[in-house]
């Protein structure tokens, strides 16, 4: 299918009970004619209240254009989510819509678990939604997910503070990682003691970024096998612990406690002490807020090189539905309206990512953009013209992925393992976790 991307890794999935999903079948999509009648449908999803007040906002909408369908909504924090989920499913009881996210989509798809969207295709139209986007949701040659919105991995700066340091703003169209870890010291050298110039920027996200660049390949293959050279993992943490050492981030302690605070506001970015991070778009909104301070998401360094672009846009969402719903294709009718109708979209507005949807973006562009989505919304568009456009997700066990990375990166900093150690230990363990 072309380039791979690694899926963002979100935690760890609870596996148990989840090799029964195959035989956990209420019904299928071949038994339903469309006219459904007076029917309830499950839809779940993660987030807030704030989430939970424009989500049941869309859904009131949904129901009203849909007379005879019943959305019961249901939300839980992120972290208990597919802990819940998996029992749930396991145990027969699956929502019928699902919010699916990072590689969970293909650990429930190729289960069972998902309902192929073909299946309902006469009433989920999924033809206007951009391709780059739908391609998160495609594997195993099936479309199980369509993308709630979209949004990217890059780099992220924080203009005001290299204006204090007197430091020039680095040309994202070609500067590499040397210019990079040069800023990162200059600006350390030339601000407050408590600020710096770069935060660390270990993560799986960053990895898969770092890995494109210099192999032309992500952290997996279509086959759903390890694509990463420990030289490679081995050369990203020599950068790191020089970056360290060099004063260019912070001290190893710092870098420990922060890799449990993962709320923007938390972050050394979101705190305005760090002139350079990497993260998602859309938190771009969340560190401006905290901040007060001029941020702004740029190319990541060295995304110019041999091998083409090392980002890709990545849905933030999917909405995906259960092979076991009783009623497809009122699930399917809900879907269609979250995805493709103005009236979902003035309530939900990007709360969910970018729209993956032409028209919908279009439409909430004519309404007038408050200033921080205006930059993510033009940061996105650019990103659009070249990225690749190719996207496979992670295989089954890379939800491991993301911890394994943080305890070798403790490891290093700490100066408990070499580089090198830390490249050999990141194959040994993922290849193990997805095997």
């Amino acid at each position: 299918m072309g380039t791979v991307r690694n899926a963002q890794v979100w935690g760890a999935l609870a596996l148990a009970g989840l090799v029964a999903l195959a035989g956990c079948s209420r019904g299928g999509a071949a038994e339903s004619t469309g006219d459904e009648g007076d029917v309830t449908i499950r839809f779940a999803w993660w987030g807030n209240d704030e989430r939970a007040a424009v989500t049941n906002a869309a859904v009131d909408a949904f129901e009203d254009a849909n007379p005879g369908i019943v959305v019961e909504t249901e939300f839980i924090d992120f972290n208990s989510y597919f802990d819940r989920l998996a029992t749930a499913t396991a145990g027969g009881d699956a929502p019928d819509v699902i919010t699916m996210g990072g590689a969970y989509p293909r650990e429930y798809g190729d289960r069972g678990a998902l309902l192929d969207l073909a299946e309902v295709s006469e009433w989920l139209d999924l033809t206007e939604i951009d391709d780059s986007a739908l391609a998160n949701g495609y594997f195993s040659d099936t479309q199980y997910g369509v993308p709630t919105g979209a949004n990217t991995f890059g780099a992220i700066i924080n203009r005001d503070l290299f204006a204090d340091a007197g430091v020039p703003l680095p040309d994202d169209e070609t500067w590499t990682w040397e210019d990079y870890a040069d800023l990162a010291v200059q600006i350390s050298e030339a601000t407050d003691e408590d600020t710096y110039g770069a935060q660390d920027p270990t993560a799986a996200d960053m990895l898969d970024v770092y890995l494109y660049q210099h192999t032309g390949q992500g952290l997996y293959t279509e086959e759903g096998t390890l694509a990463a050279p420990a030289e490679v993992i081995a050369d990203w943490f020599t950068l790191t612990t020089a970056l360290r050492d060099s004063g260019g981030t912070p001290s190893a302690s710092l870098t420990s406690e922060l890799s449990t605070q993962t709320a923007p506001e938390q972050s050394l970015l979101g705190q305005g002490r760090v002139a350079m991070g990497f993260g998602w778009s859309n938190s771009i909104g969340a560190l401006r807020e905290a901040s007060g301070d001029d941020i702004v998401p740029v190319r990541v360094p060295g995304d110019s090189g041999e091998h083409g672009s090392g980002m890709w846009l990545q849905a933030s969402q999917l909405y995906t539905i259960s092979s076991g719903t009783e009623h497809p294709a009122a699930a399917a009718r809900l879907v269609d309206f979250l995805v493709s109708s103005t009236e979902a979209a003035d309530h939900i507005g990007t709360d969910r990512g970018i729209p993956s949807h032409p028209e919908i973006r279009e439409h909430l562009a004519s309404a007038g953009l408050e200033e921080n989505t205006q930059i993510e919304f033009d940061f996105i568009g650019r990103v659009s013209e070249f990225v690749d456009g190719h996207f496979v997700i992670g295989p089954t066990g890379s939800t491991e992925t993301a911890l394994i990375v943080d305890r070798l990166n403790d490891a290093v900093l700490f100066d408990e393992i070499t580089p090198e150690q830390a490249g050999e230990q990141f194959v040994d363990e993922v290849t193990e976790a997805i095997s």
